[in-house]
């Protein structure tokens, strides 16, 4: 564990204190400010992802800043430096009764120290807040992430037309881990988050209460087996949504309407589930993925922005 303890006339007892790993106490503090702060903007500060690797123990390149006043904590920020490539990305969150303090700006100055000034930060919902706080750490926009919607009743999808030679089966846990990997990572092998997902992130995903292999669908040829493309989906129960959480076809086949069929089969079985909306997550360069969601009838919701240091 390292001390930061910014100087500042506003917040004498500021401190900034960053681990490699938190203590259970830790983590279930930081994720009731998570959720206390997604109760009042309305969406998450910290993704699944950054959730997810708040729990477990240590995980390599990951680092924890909490900050707090006389010893309450009011902020939080996650460093992840993993990617071989691209600069380290943070995300972070302050108690909304504790905002217009500086907090923030102390955070984000603390994540530039610890990144050697070369990093990159979600904003997630693109708030002004948020945009605010890019310029003032001298960031510049560099990804925006939308989210799309659309309803599932009436259910006026079109029934999903297979590629000849592919069947579609549901994910077996255990028996499909390794084989999915793999596709994985070929399939998003240009998307640094998705494309290096691990044994232990899927393991992490599989002991979440949402994890349901039925609604995990898998394309196979037929000729050898090979997974060739698949769709999980996720039911937020709680919010009542469905989610195309991840989709993604083999580079060599694409181009194939695939993609399409996985995706009606998906949203056919969000619309069993009883859910009245799904939802999806794509980036706004995707334009042929765009082009492909506006076709069945999805629209953008709200976006997330990605901001970094000049390169």
């Amino acid at each position: 564990m390292t001390t930061d303890v910014p100087a500042s006339a506003l917040e004498p007892g500021r401190r900034i204190e960053t681990y490699d790993e938190l203590t259970p106490e830790q983590v279930q503090d930081v994720l009731a400010l998570i959720a206390d702060a997604a109760r009042t903007d309305g969406m998450q500060a910290v993704s699944e992802q950054g959730r997810l690797q708040l729990r477990g123990g240590r995980r390599e390149g990951v680092r924890h800043l909490l900050l707090t006043v006389s010893g309450r904590l009011v902020g939080y920020a996650q460093l992840e430096d993993t990617d071989p490539v691209e600069a380290p990305a943070a995300e972070l969150v302050v108690d909304p009764s504790q905002r217009g303090r500086g907090h923030g700006r102390a955070l984000g100055s603390a994540l530039l120290a610890a990144s050697g000034k070369r990093l990159r930060v979600w904003a997630h919902g693109g708030k002004s807040a948020a945009r605010h706080l890019a310029q003032v750490l001298g960031l510049t926009l560099f990804r925006e992430l939308r989210q799309l919607r659309r309803p599932l009743v009436p259910l006026d999808i079109e029934e999903p037309t297979l590629p000849p030679g592919i069947t579609v089966r549901a994910f077996v846990p255990g028996q499909d881990d390794a084989a999915w990997l793999a596709l994985n990572a070929a399939a998003f092998a240009h998307h640094p988050e998705q494309g290096s997902l691990t044994q232990r992130d899927l393991d992490d995903r599989k002991s979440e209460p949402w994890f349901d292999p039925k609604g995990f669908f898998l394309a196979e040829r037929e000729a050898d087996g090979a997974l060739v493309g698949f769709h999980w989906t996720k039911v937020h129960a709680e919010e009542q949504l469905g989610e195309v959480y991840v989709l993604g076809i083999a580079p060599d086949a694409q181009g194939g309407g695939l993609g399409k069929a996985l995706t009606a089969i998906g949203l056919r079985h969000l619309a069993a589930q009883g859910v009245p909306t799904a939802m999806l997550y794509v980036d706004a360069d995707n334009t042929a993925a765009l082009r492909v969601y506006e076709g069945m009838g999805f629209t953008t919701h709200e976006v997330d922005l990605m901001y970094r240091t000049e390169t």
